[in-house]
Order: structure tokens, then C-alpha cells, then sequence
């Protein structure tokens, strides 16, 4: 809850006007207690996982050629029953595991330092702590996706979300209980350690769930805006790991893939490519000389 009653007494104390972002933020949050402002993430974690998935779920559902071609594992088709499954089961963990400990997270939030009152952070420092999240939970969620992947965890854990052999958005948090809170444990250290305001900490879990919503698409359309980011790993690259399974001693990049060209992970998957590539070609070569003679 803001320590202003008016517009007027927030320009006092900021000793300047307020931007309109920051006017709109203020009849927002100036009555909300801060636990309330918190328990948003939840809220928008439901939201976006509602939302985002809808256009591979109507992909998925149309089989309109011309998409297929850039679906990964084409011989794989999911019905509008599976799917729902999915989002269902999905939904229940996000009740009984996400929902109690985003409120019994709240007290840390405060202790640590994540803010709700005004000023709003400039979009430098909106770019640059966003990165450092980025770059922190992406180091982290590596080295614990690998443990992960041990055989006692896998097989009491994470072999829950490797069902999807070949995933599809919705199934990006679908998985064990307790995996969403050891994964959950990266997500939350680069706000911990370089603490913001509450809007950035609300908008790095949208920009990760929806990555990963992506990254779990079972789709890898050329034309995707993250191409054109550095290391980023992107469907293609995280659907081999799927769809290896419980065998997966490959690309457990969460975001980037430095981590795997680093400590040697990504050595499955190249091998896969060159492969593939080289029948590519040996079948176009062999094509050719059939028409040549």
C-alpha cells in the first residue's frame, strides 16, 4: 500500500510529476495492501497459462498442412481431450503447490527488498534487471534439471513432465508437485539477489512462462522474434531433450544454451543435426542423380 492518500501528496514526495505509467499505477495499488499486490503472481500465472497455449491448442486441433511442415514431431497428433487433460492437471498443482507457497513466500518478499511504491523503474533498469534474472535462472535451473535427471529423481520426479514425449505448450508446467517448487527455486534467486519493483517481478514470471510455453510448443516457425536471440535455445532444441526422455543426458539449457556448449551437454542433439543434415543431403544428391539419368 502506497504512504500516499493523493496525487498531489505522491508528486511531493517524488519531488517531480508523475509519468503516466506511474499515475496509472498509482489508482491501481494506492488502496491495496502489499500481500495483495503479491498474490497477483498467482493470478496472472493462471492467466497467461489460460491464454498463451491457444494458438498451438487451435494448431494442433486444425492439422492445416502448411503448419504441420513446422510442427517437430509431425507423427504425433493430440485431441482436444488430452489437451484439456493437460490444462486440468496443470491447474489443480497451481492450487495445491503454487498458491500456498506464494503466500507463505510473501514475508520473504519483504524481507528481501521487492518494492510496490512508486517511482517505477526506468526501462533501462526494467532491461538490464530483467537479463540478470534471465542469466541467473538459466545457470541454476541448468545445474538442478541435471540433478533432476539423476536416476532416483528422475524416476520419483521429473519423469512426470517427460510423459510428453512430445510436448505441446500446455504441458510446459505440467509436472510433479514437487518439481514446480525446486524449479521454482532459480525463478525466484534473481529477484532475490538483485531485488526491484513489484510490476518487474510480476513481468519476469509472464516473460518465463511464456517462454516456456513457447520452447514446449512443439513448433519451430522460422520467422519466431527469438530467433534472432543470442544462445536462446528455442522448441526445437528442447524438444530433443523430450523427446530422448528419461535417457537425456542432453540440453538441459532452461533458456540460453551456453550452459550445455560449456560443460559438454549439447553434443547429443549437434550430433543429432549433423546427421539428419547429411541425409538431407544424401537424399537430394541421390534424387538428382536419378533424374539425371
Amino acid at each position: 500500500m502506497l504512504p500516499y492518500h493523493t496525487l498531489e501528496g505522491a508528486q511531493v514526495a517524488l519531488g517531480r510529476g508523475l509519468t503516466l505509467a506511474e499515475t496509472i499505477w498509482f489508482k491501481y495499488s494506492a488502496n491495496k495492501p502489499d500481500f495483495v499486490l503479491h498474490c497477483h503472481n498467482t493470478l496472472f500465472l493462471c492467466l497467461f497459462y489460460s491464454i498463451a497455449p491457444i494458438p498451438f491448442v487451435l494448431m494442433e486441433l486444425s492439422g492445416y498442412e502448411k503448419l504441420n511442415k513446422h510442427k517437430i514431431q509431425p507423427s504425433v497428433k493430440r485431441s482436444f481431450k488430452e489437451m484439456f487433460k493437460c490444462y486440468k492437471d496443470v491447474m489443480e498443482t497451481f492450487v495445491i503447490a503454487v498458491s500456498p507457497l506464494q503466500i507463505i513466500s510473501y514475508p520473504t518478499i519483504k524481507w528481501i527488498g521487492i518494492r510496490t511504491g512508486l517511482s517505477l523503474p526506468s526501462g533501462w533498469e526494467l532491461f538490464w534487471q530483467l537479463f540478470i534474472y534471465f542469466v541467473i535462472e538459466d545457470f541454476s535451473n541448468y545445474w538442478i534439471h541435471r540433478m533432476l535427471h539423476c536416476k532416483w529423481a528422475f524416476e520419483k520426479i521429473r519423469k512426470v513432465h517427460h510423459e510428453y514425449v512430445a510436448p505441446i505448450g500446455l504441458s510446459a508446467p505440467y509436472a510433479h508437485w514437487a518439481e514446480i517448487i525446486i524449479l521454482g527455486i532459480p525463478s525466484f534467486l534473481g529477484p532475490a539477489l538483485v531485488p526491484g519493483h513489484i510490476t518487474t517481478y510480476w513481468l519476469w514470471f509472464i516473460l518465463r512462462q511464456l517462454e516456456a510455453i513457447e520452447t514446449h510448443s512443439g513448433y519451430d516457425f522460422p520467422w519466431s522474434p527469438t530467433k534472432y536471440i543470442p544462445f536462446y535455445g528455442g522448441p526445437a532444441y528442447h524438444d530433443y531433450h523430450h523427446y530422448v526422455g528419461g535417457k537425456s543426458q542432453s540440453n538441459f539449457a532452461s533458456v540460453f544454451t551456453y550452459c550445455d556448449y560449456i560443460y559438454g551437454t549439447h553434443k547429443g542433439y549437434q550430433y543429432r543435426k549433423q546427421m539428419r543434415k547429411k541425409n538431407s543431403t544424401d537424399t537430394f544428391i541421390a534424387q538428382n542423380y536419378k533424374m539425371d539419368g
